[in-house]
């Protein structure tokens, strides 16, 4: 049984069709990427899975379970978290503080404990910190847990961003150009960090532009070009095929 399953998924703006009768399964277990020029819909993809907009018609569904219509942190909850190309982290805190928000969907402790600053409040805040710090450490990143994060590399910032979205326990990781505004050094590191999450037991879905990083991570890709999906497969056979070659390289090059 496939982990997310898209079926008929369309997402239009007026006349403009940025996502077009998009159909794809994603199975538990593997690295998927979703690739494709500018403008091609996979952002506006990654929206329509995670709550952000609405699907103008077609079908989500996680573990078998229908999606349109939730919250975002309602999904969340489910199982579906995702990262930004632009970092959404609190510069001025912490990268153990950062790591302790992603946590806190997990929290069991209401509005009131949390007023009235109760035992339990206490007991489960310590509790997310011991579990923050365990994913920094998982990524090989603990030694800057007490680090500011607007002080830190951007590659070690993204590495931050990851464990947040870890600590927020999902079974499917959404990743949105992670490699944007990497060097060649940080983006090696960033592969290794996919694969660490990979071998967690996480199924990541990533939107990408490094074609370098998508072939030697991924397990299938999509490609969509125009809001359509236009092929799907392992990397080897996306390599070979005519459409996507003529998509990246122009006509002359195909």
């Amino acid at each position: 049984m496939p982990l997310l399953e898209c079926k008929g998924v369309c997402r239009y703006f007026g006349g403009l069709k940025a996502v077009h009768d998009v159909s794809f399964e994603v199975e538990p277990g593997i690295i998927e990427a979703i690739i494709g020029p500018n403008g091609a819909g996979k952002t506006t993809l990654f929206n329509l899975i995670t709550g952000t907009l609405p699907v103008t018609s077609g079908s989500i569904s996680f573990e078998n379970g229908p999606i349109p219509g939730l919250k975002p942190y309602q999904i969340a909850r489910r199982g579906i978290v995702r990262t930004f190309q632009n970092l959404k982290l609190a510069g001025h805190m912490t990268a153990l503080e950062n790591v302790m928000i992603g946590r806190h969907i997990k929290s069991r402790a209401g509005f009131g404990a949390g007023i009235l600053n109760l035992p339990a409040t206490w007991k489960e805040e310590r509790a997310i910190e011991e579990e923050a710090r365990s994913y920094l450490e998982l990524l090989g990143i603990s030694g800057i847990a007490d680090s500011e994060v607007s002080s830190l590399p951007f590659g070690k910032q993204r590495a931050v961003e990851f464990a947040r979205a870890m600590a927020a326990e999902p079974k499917l990781l959404l990743l949105d150009e992670p490699a944007s505004g990497l060097n060649i050094y940080e983006t090696g590191e960033l592969a290794e960090l996919i694969m660490k999450i990979k071998v967690r037991g996480i199924t990541v879905l990533l939107v990408e532009h490094d074609m370098s990083l998508v072939m030697d991570i991924s397990d299938e890709i999509i490609v969509l070009n125009f809001g359509r999906l236009i092929a799907s497969g392992v990397p080897n056979d996306i390599q070979k095929n005519k459409e996507v070659i003529e998509i990246y390289l122009g006509g002359d090059h195909a």
